[in-house]
């Protein structure tokens, strides 16, 4: 297998268990405080991710050579997380999963000015295909005639915040190991929303504590697997990938939550897969 191929690999098995994630958290919202959600994620994150490394290789990877690009992206994926749980307390998953599929467009611009990674014009056309698939799922007024909720922009800021962060996922994977940016990223992120604990702190029930383990759990595993695809292939042909996730996160909501895909959201999944393919296939060389 290709690194590339391995690289969309892992990400799309990154992606499946996000959205076991973001069912977890849509759960979790109807009973505790969103800001003691955010951080009991990144708790179990930290404490599984410390606790399955010591077990493997006898000691934790503290130390980065790139500390203040570590800081960063953990804080972007803890402001990508908190707006993303706001989002899924106000409307259904599915909504909240397909307007964050603007970060692709985000990731590839980025990849392009960051990285220095060829984003040929093809591949732009296959990623304006998805986010036109993404708009059409979205039902907007145009179409519809319908206002959409606020809550669907909060998304948008998660897909903006989610593009930083893997593209500078990108950039660690070439200075620290696996280990070391995985570990990093339950530390920042759950100091950080510690600090709002005094103030949103309610005592989970023993379900409660199973959901919130299971999240850190599902997160740490998805983040190691992003990871590992990012250490394969480049940035702006494993962001379209992302797309797929509308697919799991329909079937969630209609599963867990009652809310079945409707003909736009078909429609607009069917678009998304397009757009993928056209992406994710070989350029060929002049």
């Amino acid at each position: 297998m290709s690194p590339i191929s391995a690289g969309l690999l892992f990400q799309f098995a990154a992606i499946a268990l996000f959205v076991v994630l973001d069912t977890l958290t849509k759960v979790l919202t109807a009973h505790y405080p969103i800001p003691q959600i955010v951080f009991m994620r990144f708790a179990f994150h930290t404490l599984v991710v410390a606790l399955a490394l010591r077990a493997a290789t006898g000691r934790l990877p503290w130390r980065s050579r790139a500390p203040g690009l570590e800081a960063v992206r953990s804080l972007c994926l803890l402001v990508a997380n908190g707006l993303f749980v706001v989002a899924l307390f106000h409307i259904p998953l599915a909504d909240a999963s397909a307007v964050t599929f603007a970060s692709p467009i985000f990731t590839a611009a980025l990849a392009a000015l960051v990285l220095g990674e060829t984003v040929g014009r093809r591949r732009w056309v296959g990623i304006g295909v998805g986010l036109l698939g993404v708009m059409v799922a979205l039902r907007p007024p145009f179409l519809t005639g319908e206002t959409p909720h606020w809550a669907l922009f909060l998304p948008l800021g998660t897909a903006a915040s989610f593009a930083v962060y893997q593209i500078l996922t990108r950039k660690l994977s070439v200075v620290d190991s696996p280990h070391t940016i995985i570990l990093h990223t339950g530390i920042a992120a759950g100091g950080l929303a510690a600090l709002a604990q005094p103030f949103a702190w309610q005592a989970p029930d023993a379900a409660g504590w199973l959901l919130m383990a299971l999240a850190g759990v599902f997160g740490a595993s998805g983040h190691y697997l992003l990871i590992q695809a990012y250490s394969r292939a480049p940035a702006s042909i494993l962001a379209p990938m992302t797309y797929t996730q509308l697919l799991w996160a329909t079937l969630s909501s209609a599963l867990f939550f009652g809310d079945p895909p409707d003909g736009w959201t078909l429609l607009g999944a069917a678009v998304i897969a397009t757009g993928g393919v056209v992406v994710a296939w070989p350029e060929r060389r002049a």
